[in-house]
């Protein structure tokens, strides 16, 4: 019998089921090599060694950010108030506090690839109509938005203004958390650069949370921005099918998958948020269903692929770049768009 719908949702329950110990051991080891690729940043001379390390610091808070993001779900550690600090701390770190975190990734989870609703924890996206009836200014917005170069850049379009600087302006009582953050990260930056010199700073904070931002924000654009997604409007939306055929399953080798903690099986954390990012491969492997997913991967032929898509085609039921969006026309009245 194949799996559908709400069958299917319950055929991955048992895999929510967690390993308290692993689940500390991992955290306590990810944050143990993250402390210490930190401190080669700062004590090793060769400029050479000084970069690996800084690198590794990169990748490994992607790792650890994966695990912060689990927590947020309820899938490991849950009332723990030992590891609520320990991610609290980390999440203030990261430029990605809880208040923030937590409301606009729920909101993404049960909007996910629902058109017309807010693009909150989301990339915007607009149906080829939509696009042509905006005006200039809300076409560059748009497009700014969704820019590689914005992507690329998500240590500051994402975390420092997205993540921090615009949700304390926008509710400063609900998110006072994201200030903070804000002043304990420009004092890190400051005292390093006082005490250790710029050196420092570049090594042991600019190019970790650089490469760390950067990957997240494109891991995060390219699970649902990938040729083979859909998008659906609000009467025809499901949960199930908004995980399986708007989330991707991102092939990566073990080194890579290992360092983004699994979430390349983004179909299945969709599918049930609360499986723990190690048991997600079990359930790739256990349940048939979950093995055609829809899929892209980190080959920079793909990720320029994920690049290109612009905006929504109903009528070609696709993803379509500028090409496609110049060769066409609108379909219907034009709706006028607030920026």
């Amino acid at each position: 019998m194949v799996l559908e719908g709400k069958q299917l949702i319950l055929a991955t329950k048992e895999f929510t089921k967690e390993n308290r110990a692993k689940s500390w051991g991992l955290l306590l080891s990810t944050l143990f090599l993250l402390a210490g690729a930190f401190l080669c940043t700062v004590l090793i001379q060769n400029i050479i060694l000084k970069l690996i390390f800084s690198l590794l610091a990169g990748l490994l808070l992607v790792r650890m950010f994966i695990i912060y993001h689990d927590f947020q779900h309820h899938a490991i550690l849950h009332r723990s108030k030992a590891a609520n600090i320990l991610m609290t701390a980390f999440g203030i770190l990261i430029l990605a506090p809880p208040s923030i975190w937590k409301r606009s990734h729920d909101y993404h989870h049960a909007h996910n690839s629902k058109l017309f609703s807010a693009s909150i924890g989301s990339y915007p996206i607009a149906t080829r109509n939509k696009f042509l009836s905006m005006t200039p200014g809300e076409r560059r917005i748009y497009l700014a938005i969704r820019h590689p170069l914005t992507i690329i850049m998500g240590y500051f379009s994402m975390f420092i203004v997205g993540m921090c600087l615009s949700s304390f302006l926008s509710s400063p009582r609900r998110h006072l958390d994201s200030l903070l953050a804000l002043v304990l990260h420009a004092t890190l930056i400051s005292l390093t650069i006082t005490l250790d010199g710029w050196q420092t700073w570049f090594f042991a904070i600019f190019i970790p949370f650089f490469i760390a931002s950067a990957m997240g924000a494109y891991l995060f654009y390219a699970q649902h921005n990938f040729p083979a997604t859909t998008f659906s409007d609000k009467e025809d939306w499901k949960y199930e099918g908004a995980a399986l055929e708007s989330s991707s399953y991102m092939v990566m080798n073990p080194v890579m998958q290992w360092f983004t903690g699994n979430i390349g099986f983004h179909h299945i954390h969709h599918l049930n948020s609360r499986i723990p990012f190690y048991r997600l491969p079990e359930a790739y492997k256990a349940i048939p269903e979950l093995q055609n997913a829809r899929t892209t991967s980190l080959h920079p032929k793909e990720i320029l692929a994920c690049f290109r898509l612009k905006v929504w085609d109903p009528e070609l039921n696709r993803m379509v770049g500028f090409k496609e969006i110049r060769a066409s026309k609108p379909t219907a009245e034009p709706i006028k768009v607030k920026a």
